[in-house]
């Protein structure tokens, strides 16, 4: 008779874990980031000012005209040629040090960088852990900056305010390092010219 108690008791038990693991606590988050952070919670989509999507400004995308500053390098392709994978999937390459394609990538991005007169600092050449990191370091932004000024013809103080703008801290101004959002960075540039105009 014990046993079959113990039975319902250990069976009554993982049903209360369960809901409050797989149902309550998941739910009251949910609820928790509509609430509180609605914008980050839908993905931190930006709009441009025909209110259409241009990314998000979580993820990292590629720019690669003169006007506009590069971000990371990513071994996420998403919709490029055969190699391309889905939206959803992030992940380094995971080639060790020692891979000659890896060696081969690095010394490619290099010398394009050196080909647009950029000292190619560590995160211009190196991808990040995700594949999807949003930001770039003040170093590398600075060495794009009279690149874009040059194509935007902007004075590179004009495009430094902006830099400024778009550096987001250290978290909780210990953890991490400031690093500039690439993507705000070259939407502001974009309204910038709009607004010259």
């Amino acid at each position: 008779m014990s046993f079959i108690r113990e039975t319902i008791k250990a069976i009554r038990m993982t049903l209360v874990l369960w809901l409050l693991t797989a149902m309550i606590y998941p739910l009251a988050i949910l609820i928790m980031g509509q609430a509180l952070f609605p914008f980050q919670a839908h993905g931190s989509v930006m709009v441009n000012i025909q209110a259409q999507a241009i990314g998000s400004a979580l993820i990292g995308q590629t720019f690669t005209t003169e006007g506009y500053f590069h971000g990371r390098p990513s071994s996420v392709r998403y919709s490029e040629g055969e190699q391309a994978s889905p939206t959803g999937i992030s992940g380094a390459s995971n080639l060790a040090p020692s891979n000659s394609a890896l060696l081969n990538r690095i010394v490619e991005q290099a010398t394009k960088l050196q080909d647009e007169n950029i000292q190619p600092v560590a995160d211009l050449i190196y991808t990040s852990g995700s594949g999807l990191d949003p930001h770039i370091s003040l170093r590398a932004a600075a060495q794009q900056l009279s690149r874009v000024a040059r194509a935007r013809d902007l004075r590179e103080n004009e495009i430094s305010r902006l830099i400024n703008k778009y550096t987001d801290r250290r978290f909780l101004w210990i953890f991490g390092e400031p690093g500039v959002n690439v993507l705000r960075l070259n939407y502001a540039l974009d309204l910038q010219e709009i607004n010259r105009q």
